[in-house]
């Protein structure tokens, strides 16, 4: 059978998960496919828009889905393997603080916005404001199936079956593979993003459009719990060459842990490159990496954020 290459444009957009949901196209498994991807505000900011702009957001356009996407075959207790071929972005893209939501929403608690411009190969490392350069990963912050219960449903939390995984290293090159629940699989992607720290701890990456081309294949009666993703490599060389800062947080609450340690490099990066706290946060949820350091030591757990070295020199 002739393998074929398809498009979904952006009009194709749903809102949640739904098995129900008629798909956009279906295609045969080994099939290529490139989806048109708004960024994760649903196109509400643009390159000329202001912290007015994220005040005023409207809630139920976020995080929109491109697709669904049938795959000939495909039945519960299968696998889609998903290979990610490449990202093209529009060459810009936004970062945010969104009142209510974030890892310290409850301090920094105006909007604020920071539109970035990048050369749209995502080679060149972006500029935030004068001094820091943020190398970029371009990929899809949500890539999922249909669950098979009744819907719609948020798209805003991960599920077994994929969807808001915010998963920097499924980037080009990588395999991710998925458990498909509902007949079809109804795979749907959206949220791409040119940079982001793991964690995400201010609740939004650079916010970007794009372009993604992926290959779907089917893997019968494959029975995995949860997603699975392979790298093409290292994941981390383009942000380790200079070394990292690394703020620790120590506290018997995981998440109390972790603002601990975002606080801490907050202030190191306020003290030592001049940055206000706003603008320290924002950063470190484009590039910085919160880790548990340790689990086993109870009652009292440890998180790090890794913050690169190399994004002031």
């Amino acid at each position: 059978m002739k393998l074929r290459h398809h498009t979904v444009h952006s009009q194709h957009r749903h809102f949640g998960w739904d098995r129900a949901l008629p798909p956009a196209l279906t295609v045969a498994p080994g099939d290529t496919i490139e989806v048109d991807v708004v960024d994760g505000g649903g196109g509400q900011i643009t390159p000329d828009s202001t912290a007015a702009d994220i005040a005023a957001l409207d809630y139920s356009r976020l995080l929109p889905l491109f697709g669904p996407i049938a795959i000939d075959g495909a039945k519960p207790g299968d696998a889609l393997k998903i290979t990610i071929l490449g990202l093209k972005s529009a060459g810009w893209g936004w970062s945010g603080v969104i009142p209510g939501f974030g890892l310290l929403e409850d301090e920094f608690r105006e909007p604020q916005l920071a539109i970035w411009r990048f050369d749209p190969s995502g080679k060149v490392p972006a500029l935030f404001g004068k001094h820091a350069r943020v190398p970029l990963k371009p990929f899809p912050g949500t890539i999922g199936l249909a669950p098979n219960e009744p819907g719609p449903v948020t798209a805003l939390p991960p599920r077994r079956v994929g969807g808001n995984l915010d998963t920097r290293d499924i980037a080009e090159g990588a395999v991710l593979r998925l458990p498909v629940e509902v007949a079809g699989g109804l795979l749907s992607i959206g949220d791409t993003h040119a940079a982001q720290g793991d964690g995400e701890l201010a609740g939004s990456a650079i916010e970007a459009p794009m372009s993604v081309a992926l290959k779907v294949e089917l893997e019968r009666d494959a029975r995995i719990p949860a997603p699975w993703i392979e790298t093409a490599g290292p994941v981390t060389r383009h942000l380790d060459g200079a070394g990292y800062h690394i703020a620790s947080g120590i506290a018997d609450d995981l998440m109390e842990a972790a603002r601990a340690a975002v606080r801490s490099m907050i202030e190191l990066l306020g003290r030592r490159h001049g940055l206000a706290p706003v603008e320290a946060y924002m950063l470190c949820s484009v590039c910085a990496d919160l880790r548990i350091s340790q689990l086993v030591n109870k009652p009292t757990w440890g998180v790090s954020l890794y913050f690169p070295r190399i994004v002031f020199e």
